[in-house]
């Protein structure tokens, strides 16, 4: 029998869907599953994209350009110049969710061999479309207990060698929650800019952001504008996961030549997707706002929840819709399966992502979950309830003395 590939032998299982078939079985002997796992927002698209797609009146749904709809870039020009961004319609290249564009970034930008630095834990595809690119992950360690902060300089430094070509952030980060501050910001600026390394900056969460600090784009930073690559998405502003659109935005005009030529291999963006996401655009402010109030309620009733449950900590996440926390288990995979396989508490059971996952360290982030607050207020509570359940009866259980 012809062998598989070493790429695809590589490739990991996603820590987020690879429990997926648990959740299914356990449904299927009428458990009822709380999806902590995922995060698929429940609050509704904005009006005005359903209506727009419900009023589609082509009589040819055809290819759209490989770059995607100038209209679209255009109006996505005046959003982002909102958060201070400027950029113009040729810097931004559309693409097929978030993660087309980070594969077409890493595919564009790295040569096998080269290396990206990473913060872990961090979005487990950054690994996946790394294999792909044929580049490898180096990462450095944030801890819990510090809330994921980022280490001094000097730690970047010991990993940086002739192969290293990047550095990736998310911010605000999945799956901590965590949101880099001016002084993290200016010191990866420092540091792209001394080794002449790109910048890839994920910041799909940049609405979701709890505190009074100022929001921190990549495209902020001084002096390595030609450096940096942002990627952005449309999935988690309008909860619209399903269209498929996201975006590269960058100065850097052989980065976008170069891009070009995959997005010109894949042909299109998706056509109906990009008209649903341009009329987004339109959502009033009182979308955003109540959105906004609704994920910082969630917010509160998940971390005071979480931190209430003995053995159970959560540092206090300041962006996104995501904590990682750390539980009283032996290994946070066998007890997130065990929830799904063997527990239920009145005939409901929890799905949590096993942190482990997010990790590429060796043993790193074993008793802890990454947690997604996308549910109601009512069903985070009775979640908690669950959980707390399932850590009091799991034969695993390790208390601190």
């Amino acid at each position: 029998m012809p062998k598989i590939s070493d790429r695809g032998l590589e490739m990991p299982e996603s820590p987020i869907r690879k429990l997926a078939p648990l959740a299914v079985a356990a449904k299927k002997r009428g458990i009822k599953v709380y999806h902590l796992n995922i995060g698929q927002p429940d609050l509704p698209t904005p009006q005005c994209g359903l209506d727009a797609l419900k009023h589609i009146d082509r009589k040819v749904l055809e290819y759209s350009p490989s770059q995607g709809f100038l209209s679209y870039r255009e109006k996505l020009c005046k959003f982002y110049a909102k958060y201070n961004i400027n950029v113009e319609p040729d810097d931004i290249i559309i693409t097929s969710g978030g993660s087309e564009a980070v594969l077409f970034a890493f595919m564009s930008c790295l040569n096998p061999g080269d290396e990206i630095i990473i913060p872990e834990p961090a979005y487990a595809n950054y690994m996946s479309f790394a294999i792909s690119a044929g580049a490898k992950i180096r990462t450095i360690s944030t801890s819990i207990e510090e809330g994921f902060a980022l280490p001094k300089v000097e730690k970047f430094e010991e990993l940086i060698n002739d192969r290293t070509r990047a550095v990736m952030i998310c911010n605000p980060n999945n799956p901590t929650g965590y949101l880099y501050t001016r002084r993290e910001m200016n010191q990866i600026r420092d540091m792209v800019k001394k080794h002449d390394l790109y910048l890839f900056s994920d910041e799909v969460y940049r609405e979701y952001i709890y505190t009074g600090s100022p929001y921190i784009s990549a495209m902020h930073l001084e002096g390595i504008e030609q450096n940096t690559i942002l990627f952005d998405s449309v999935s988690k502003r309008y909860s619209e996961c399903g269209i498929r659109i996201g975006c590269l935005i960058t100065k850097n005009a052989e980065v976008r030549k170069t891009v070009m030529k995959f997005c010109q291999a894949r042909l299109s963006p998706p056509l109906l997707g990009q008209i649903v996401a341009e009329a987004s655009l339109d959502a009033p402010e009182e979308y955003y706002r109540d959105v906004y109030d609704e994920y910082c309620q969630r917010r509160k009733c998940l971390i005071d929840g979480l931190n209430r449950i003995k053995g159970v900590y959560s540092p206090i996440p300041m962006g996104a819709f995501y904590t990682v926390a750390k539980l009283p288990v032996d290994d946070s995979e066998k007890f997130c399966r065990w929830c799904l396989e063997e527990f239920n508490y009145e005939g409901e059971t929890v799905m949590m992502a096993p942190a482990a996952g997010f990790y590429t360290t060796p043993g790193a982030g074993r008793n802890q979950v990454r947690i997604a607050y996308v549910l109601k207020e009512e069903d985070l509570k009775r979640a908690l309830i669950v959980l707390s359940k399932a850590l009091e009866a799991y034969p695993g259980r390790v208390d601190e003395d």
